[in-house]
């Protein structure tokens, strides 16, 4: 059960979520969450939430599901209840870190499991919190956890003359706001935080989408075109690196 003025629960089973928008969240389109909690009811309210604050989410009912999906997928944060069936929250963590992973994980637990809140921040958890919760709360924990991921406490990105307000989601060239869709604002997040870097078209679909929705390649093409439009007026351009993806330049003066 969650505490707020949201009352929400939940329960799973493997769930795939749309996107939509989170006011606040250092991550629209491009923060994609999975959440690992067995209680459908809460599960469901949290999916809402966040999926109203711009996130990409998806979710799974049981720890082999968890473990097979952090295996195969890339995710921004993971919120981990350690209370799984069929394998525990803590040794999904343990998997986890032993893959190398450092995503941010955070994990809930009974409020009094102290021993397990421990012993998941030993085994490298980034935060916790114990049931019920506040939603208000558990968002601003989200909020910090992927600011902690991009190795920044602001929630402003600049490139350039190029800001992004991932808070506000406003993005703006020499203080002039540009007008962007929501998935131009989700493609502009991710090669913002990989500026200069090469990204490709399978890393934008990954985290653009949720199971079960389907962005095509030739979509993605569409959308860089029209982000090229109307920010590549400075000296920032996104090149195209053929057969391999886009990267988000600066261009010497």
């Amino acid at each position: 059960m969650i505490c707020d003025n949201h009352p929400v629960a939940l329960n799973p089973k493997l769930c795939t979520g749309a996107t939509g928008r989170l006011a606040g969240f250092p991550g629209d389109a491009h923060m994609r969450v999975l959440i690992a909690e067995d209680d459908q009811v809460l599960a469901d309210g949290l999916m809402r939430s966040l999926r109203n604050a711009g996130c990409t989410v998806d979710q799974v009912g049981t720890g082999s599901e968890a473990d097979a999906a952090l295996a195969l997928h890339e995710f921004d944060v993971v919120i981990l209840d350690l209370g799984l069936p069929k394998m525990h929250g803590l040794e999904v963590l343990r998997k986890l870190r032993a893959r190398g992973s450092s995503v941010p994980v955070l994990i809930l637990t009974a409020a009094d499991s102290i021993e397990q809140r421990v012993k998941g921040l030993d085994l490298g958890a980034d935060d916790y919190m114990a049931k019920p919760f506040s939603l208000q709360e558990l968002e601003a924990r989200v909020r910090a956890l992927t600011r902690r991921g991009l190795g920044t406490a602001s929630t402003v990105i600049k490139h350039g003359p190029l800001t992004f307000d991932v808070s506000g989601r406003v993005a703006s060239i020499d203080n002039q706001m540009v007008d962007l869709s929501a998935r131009e604002i989700r493609l502009l997040e991710v090669l913002l935080q990989r500026a200069g870097r090469l990204v490709s078209k399978d890393q934008l679909v990954e985290h653009m989408c949720s199971w079960g929705e389907e962005v095509s390649h030739n979509a993605i093409e569409v959308y860089i075109h029209r982000l090229r439009k109307k920010i590549e007026l400075g000296p920032i351009r996104i090149a195209t690196v053929r057969g391999l993806g886009y990267c988000l330049e600066k261009i010497a003066a």
